[in-house]
């Protein structure tokens, strides 16, 4: 469309410039289609990160029997403290 000054407009106008000739024009190319099924890959972290995400955020259960053990003063055994020093041992060498 060409614009010239405020009160000229002109209606609409071809999209192909004028200097372009349709003679000779191949058509365009058959495009392929895609297949028919869909593809989707999801990597291992992914699907950890989404298992994860399902969990619960807080285990009442486990916190409920945690708190108790504490005040009964049956929380910190011995037991448990050298399973912790042997996993922090394996950890560090």
């Amino acid at each position: 469309m060409y614009v010239n000054g405020s009160a000229s407009v002109h209606g609409p106008q071809s999209i192909n410039a004028p200097h372009r000739s349709h003679q000779g024009v191949e058509a365009p190319k058959q495009i392929e289609k895609p297949s028919a099924t869909d593809q989707l890959d999801i990597s291992p972290e992914a699907q950890l990160l989404s298992q994860a995400r399902e969990l619960p955020d807080i285990r009442a259960d486990k916190v409920a029997d945690i708190r108790k053990a504490i005040s009964e003063g049956t929380y910190d055994t011995d037991e448990k403290m050298e399973i912790a020093l042997n996993r922090l041992f394996d950890e560090i060498g």
